[in-house]
Protein backbone atom coordinates (compact mmCIF):
# COMPACT_ATOMS: atom_id res chain seq x y z
CA UNK A 1 0.00 0.00 0.00
CA UNK A 2 1.43 3.70 -0.85
CA UNK A 3 1.02 6.52 0.59
CA UNK A 4 1.72 10.36 -0.29
CA UNK A 5 2.43 12.53 2.99
CA UNK A 6 1.80 16.36 2.32
CA UNK A 7 3.25 18.45 5.29
CA UNK A 8 5.52 21.19 5.05
CA UNK A 9 6.31 20.19 9.07
CA UNK A 10 9.22 18.97 8.00
CA UNK A 11 9.31 17.05 11.81
CA UNK A 12 6.09 15.97 11.55
CA UNK A 13 5.94 14.96 7.93
CA UNK A 14 9.24 12.73 9.06
CA UNK A 15 7.69 11.06 12.47
CA UNK A 16 4.84 10.02 9.91
CA UNK A 17 6.67 9.06 7.91
CA UNK A 18 8.43 6.74 10.10
CA UNK A 19 5.28 5.12 11.71
CA UNK A 20 3.69 4.54 8.28
CA UNK A 21 6.82 2.85 6.86
CA UNK A 22 7.05 0.66 10.20
CA UNK A 23 3.41 -0.26 9.60
CA UNK A 24 4.79 -1.82 6.22
CA UNK A 25 3.28 0.50 3.91
CA UNK A 26 5.61 2.92 0.68
CA UNK A 27 5.51 6.20 1.41
CA UNK A 28 6.37 9.10 -0.23
CA UNK A 29 6.60 12.69 0.85
CA UNK A 30 5.84 16.50 -0.51
CA UNK A 31 6.44 19.50 1.76
CA UNK A 32 4.14 22.18 -0.06
CA UNK A 33 0.83 22.03 -2.08
CA UNK A 34 2.22 22.24 -5.43
CA UNK A 35 4.84 19.66 -5.10
CA UNK A 36 1.54 17.71 -3.51
CA UNK A 37 -0.73 18.15 -5.92
CA UNK A 38 1.71 17.21 -8.65
CA UNK A 39 2.56 13.69 -6.95
CA UNK A 40 -1.04 12.88 -6.23
CA UNK A 41 -2.17 14.00 -9.95
CA UNK A 42 0.76 11.76 -11.53
CA UNK A 43 1.31 8.73 -9.05
CA UNK A 44 -1.82 5.48 -7.70
CA UNK A 45 -1.85 6.80 -3.71
CA UNK A 46 -3.89 3.97 -1.54
CA UNK A 47 -4.42 6.89 0.71
CA UNK A 48 -2.87 10.69 1.30
CA UNK A 49 -2.71 12.69 3.95
CA UNK A 50 -2.77 16.45 3.24
CA UNK A 51 -1.98 19.47 5.72
CA UNK A 52 -4.53 22.21 5.32
CA UNK A 53 -2.05 25.29 5.68
CA UNK A 54 0.29 24.22 2.77
CA UNK A 55 2.89 26.81 1.02
CA UNK A 56 2.52 27.60 -2.69
CA UNK A 57 -0.84 26.05 -2.90
CA UNK A 58 -3.21 25.62 -0.06
CA UNK A 59 -4.81 22.07 1.33
CA UNK A 60 -7.95 22.62 0.32
CA UNK A 61 -7.17 23.77 -3.22
CA UNK A 62 -5.36 20.69 -3.72
CA UNK A 63 -7.77 18.52 -2.82
CA UNK A 64 -11.05 20.80 -5.33
CA UNK A 65 -8.48 20.07 -8.39
CA UNK A 66 -8.02 16.59 -7.30
CA UNK A 67 -11.55 15.61 -6.58
CA UNK A 68 -12.37 17.70 -9.87
CA UNK A 69 -9.82 15.76 -11.76
CA UNK A 70 -11.51 12.50 -10.83
CA UNK A 71 -9.03 11.37 -8.34
CA UNK A 72 -10.37 8.94 -5.90
CA UNK A 73 -7.86 8.01 -3.22
CA UNK A 74 -9.00 8.86 0.00
CA UNK A 75 -7.53 11.66 1.72
CA UNK A 76 -7.09 12.51 5.61
CA UNK A 77 -6.76 16.17 5.94
CA UNK A 78 -4.81 17.56 8.85
CA UNK A 79 -6.79 20.56 10.69
CA UNK A 80 -5.91 23.27 13.71
CA UNK A 81 -7.81 22.28 16.92
CA UNK A 82 -9.78 25.59 17.20
CA UNK A 83 -9.96 25.39 13.41
CA UNK A 84 -13.49 24.01 12.87
CA UNK A 85 -14.04 25.90 9.52
CA UNK A 86 -11.04 23.87 8.57
CA UNK A 87 -12.76 20.64 8.96
CA UNK A 88 -15.93 21.79 7.04
CA UNK A 89 -14.28 23.51 4.29
CA UNK A 90 -12.10 19.92 3.87
CA UNK A 91 -15.15 17.76 3.89
CA UNK A 92 -17.14 19.33 1.62
CA UNK A 93 -13.97 19.65 -0.82
CA UNK A 94 -13.74 16.00 -0.65
CA UNK A 95 -11.55 14.91 2.46
CA UNK A 96 -12.46 11.46 3.94
CA UNK A 97 -11.51 12.03 7.19
CA UNK A 98 -9.41 14.72 9.43
CA UNK A 99 -7.64 14.79 12.51
CA UNK A 100 -7.14 18.17 14.43
CA UNK A 101 -3.67 19.27 15.77
CA UNK A 102 -1.62 18.08 17.71
CA UNK A 103 -2.23 14.34 17.33
CA UNK A 104 -1.07 11.21 18.40
CA UNK A 105 0.76 9.49 15.17
CA UNK A 106 -0.91 6.36 16.07
CA UNK A 107 -4.56 7.60 15.17
CA UNK A 108 -2.94 8.87 12.18
CA UNK A 109 -2.12 5.22 10.98
CA UNK A 110 -5.28 4.06 12.49
CA UNK A 111 -7.97 6.05 10.43
CA UNK A 112 -5.20 5.40 7.14
CA UNK A 113 -5.27 1.95 7.89
CA UNK A 114 -9.79 2.19 8.06
CA UNK A 115 -9.75 4.55 4.80
CA UNK A 116 -7.71 1.98 2.82
CA UNK A 117 -10.04 -0.84 4.48
CA UNK A 118 -13.26 1.10 3.65
CA UNK A 119 -12.06 1.87 -0.19
CA UNK A 120 -11.87 -1.58 -0.78
CA UNK A 121 -15.36 -2.47 0.65
CA UNK A 122 -13.82 -4.27 3.82
CA UNK A 123 -15.20 -3.03 7.13
CA UNK A 124 -13.15 -5.33 9.51
CA UNK A 125 -9.09 -4.96 10.66
CA UNK A 126 -9.35 -8.43 9.84
CA UNK A 127 -9.52 -9.90 6.07
CA UNK A 128 -9.52 -13.41 4.85
CA UNK A 129 -9.05 -15.29 2.22
CA UNK A 130 -9.46 -19.17 2.44
CA UNK A 131 -7.14 -20.01 5.38
CA UNK A 132 -5.43 -16.92 4.84
CA UNK A 133 -5.97 -14.18 7.64
CA UNK A 134 -4.43 -10.52 7.36
CA UNK A 135 -4.58 -8.83 10.57
CA UNK A 136 -4.13 -4.98 8.90
CA UNK A 137 -4.06 -3.51 12.60
CA UNK A 138 -1.11 -5.93 13.30
CA UNK A 139 0.57 -5.63 9.82
CA UNK A 140 0.73 -9.63 10.18
CA UNK A 141 -0.64 -12.56 8.31
CA UNK A 142 -1.63 -16.43 9.51
CA UNK A 143 -2.15 -19.25 7.24
CA UNK A 144 -4.57 -21.97 9.29
CA UNK A 145 -3.64 -19.90 12.61
CA UNK A 146 0.52 -20.13 11.51
CA UNK A 147 2.23 -17.11 11.54
CA UNK A 148 3.81 -16.32 8.00
CA UNK A 149 7.30 -15.32 8.35
CA UNK A 150 7.25 -12.70 5.25
CA UNK A 151 9.84 -10.32 3.50
CA UNK A 152 8.22 -6.37 3.51
CA UNK A 153 7.99 -6.63 -0.20
CA UNK A 154 5.96 -10.09 0.43
CA UNK A 155 3.59 -8.95 3.13
CA UNK A 156 2.92 -5.70 0.85
CA UNK A 157 2.03 -7.94 -2.36
CA UNK A 158 0.22 -9.97 -0.05
CA UNK A 159 -2.11 -6.93 1.27
CA UNK A 160 -2.62 -5.47 -1.76
CA UNK A 161 -3.74 -8.72 -3.19
CA UNK A 162 -6.28 -9.33 -0.62
CA UNK A 163 -7.65 -5.80 -0.15
CA UNK A 164 -8.67 -6.15 -3.97
CA UNK A 165 -10.11 -10.07 -3.74
CA UNK A 166 -11.37 -11.39 -6.48
CA UNK A 167 -10.18 -8.47 -8.93
CA UNK A 168 -7.48 -9.21 -11.56
CA UNK A 169 -4.40 -6.97 -10.34
CA UNK A 170 -2.07 -5.82 -13.11
CA UNK A 171 1.65 -5.95 -12.59
CA UNK A 172 1.92 -2.84 -13.31
CA UNK A 173 -0.64 -1.77 -10.73
CA UNK A 174 0.80 -3.95 -8.50
CA UNK A 175 4.35 -2.23 -8.55
CA UNK A 176 2.90 1.19 -8.27
CA UNK A 177 1.81 0.21 -5.44
CA UNK A 178 4.63 -1.45 -3.86
CA UNK A 179 7.33 0.91 -4.33
CA UNK A 180 8.06 4.45 -3.88
CA UNK A 181 8.74 7.05 -7.01
CA UNK A 182 12.32 6.93 -6.37
CA UNK A 183 12.51 2.97 -6.70
CA UNK A 184 13.80 1.61 -9.79
CA UNK A 185 10.76 -0.06 -10.72
CA UNK A 186 10.65 -3.54 -12.71
CA UNK A 187 7.55 -5.39 -12.70
CA UNK A 188 9.87 -8.67 -13.29
CA UNK A 189 10.18 -8.99 -9.73
CA UNK A 190 6.57 -9.55 -9.60
CA UNK A 191 6.88 -12.91 -10.44
CA UNK A 192 9.61 -13.93 -8.49
CA UNK A 193 7.50 -12.47 -5.20
CA UNK A 194 4.34 -13.88 -6.32
CA UNK A 195 6.14 -17.28 -6.13
CA UNK A 196 7.56 -17.20 -3.04
CA UNK A 197 4.15 -16.43 -2.00
CA UNK A 198 2.55 -19.34 -3.56
CA UNK A 199 4.97 -21.13 -1.22
CA UNK A 200 3.84 -19.70 2.01
CA UNK A 201 0.21 -19.84 1.81
CA UNK A 202 -0.28 -22.55 -1.33
CA UNK A 203 -0.47 -22.70 -4.38
CA UNK A 204 -4.48 -22.23 -5.53
CA UNK A 205 -5.31 -18.80 -3.75
CA UNK A 206 -3.50 -16.51 -6.31
CA UNK A 207 -3.97 -17.25 -9.95
CA UNK A 208 -2.53 -15.81 -12.84
CA UNK A 209 -4.62 -14.62 -15.50
CA UNK A 210 -2.65 -14.69 -18.55
CA UNK A 211 -2.08 -11.45 -20.21
CA UNK A 212 -3.74 -9.40 -17.47
CA UNK A 213 -1.93 -10.02 -13.97
CA UNK A 214 -2.75 -11.38 -10.90
CA UNK A 215 -6.43 -12.54 -8.77
CA UNK A 216 -6.44 -13.66 -4.95
CA UNK A 217 -9.67 -15.23 -3.98
CA UNK A 218 -10.19 -18.49 -1.94
CA UNK A 219 -10.52 -21.86 -3.46
CA UNK A 220 -14.38 -22.37 -5.25
CA UNK A 221 -15.17 -18.53 -5.20
CA UNK A 222 -13.76 -18.27 -9.00
CA UNK A 223 -16.58 -17.82 -12.08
Amino acid sequence: MRILIVEDDANLNRQLAEVLKEAGYVVDQAYDGEEGHYLGDAEPYDAVILDIGLPEMDGITVLEKWRGDGKTMPVLILTARDRWSDKVAGIDAGADDYVAKPFHVEEVLARIRALIRRAAGHASSEIVCGPVRLDTKGSKATVDGVALKLTSHEFRLLSYLMHHMGQVVSRTELVEHMYDQDFDRDSNTIEVFIGRLRKKIGNDLIETVRGLGYRMQAPGNGN
